[in-house]
């Protein structure tokens, strides 16, 4: 019942403080939910949790975001997701929003990061948090011309156009 009204509440607000006034729904509750909320519907466990894409997102969430040695390679080298559950918990709110609105390696799409509230991105920062530390951090990025001996999608593109001459 509280999480339906919480989300009723939030898409007619599109609000934080609107929620949050709401009898029997703690401030904190309210702000970790959207962070979950926020979590799942810009789709961080499809590369940042190893098999949740397979399991179709039926993890339980003990399992989530602890990063994957399964890297992107492409033109820009071999990139792999953080293991944010071991990251945040050595960052402040300030260092996290920050860091997240900063350029990231290829498939991250950090600019949504960049765009958006301050509010969404600490609700999504604690939340994150509560889940605690677990698993091993990713593997450190690699250079284009670094051979990996991790698994890796290709995001190299092909049958491109060919460029006018200048």
């Amino acid at each position: 019942m509280k999480s339906a009204l919480f989300f009723s509440l939030l898409l007619s607000t599109g609000s934080l403080s609107a929620v949050a006034e709401t009898p029997n729904i703690g401030a904190d509750e309210v702000m970790l939910e959207r962070g979950r909320y926020l979590l799942e519907i810009g789709s961080c466990n499809d590369c940042h949790t190893p098999g949740f894409p397979e399991a179709a997102g039926e993890l339980p969430s003990e399992q989530w975001l602890t990063g994957s040695a399964v890297g992107f390679q492409g033109p820009w080298g071999t990139s792999y997701p953080a293991n944010l559950r071991l990251k945040v918990q050595g960052m402040t709110e300030k260092e996290w929003l920050a860091r997240v609105r900063q350029p990231m390696l290829p498939p991250m799409p950090w600019y949504s990061l960049r765009d958006m509230k301050d509010e969404d991105l600490i609700a999504l920062y604690r939340y994150i948090r509560t889940l605690g530390p677990a698993g091993d951090p990713a593997p450190k990025p690699a250079a284009a011309e670094m051979a990996v001996s991790t698994p890796y999608i290709d995001f190299t593109p092909k049958n491109l156009p060919q460029q006018a001459s200048r």
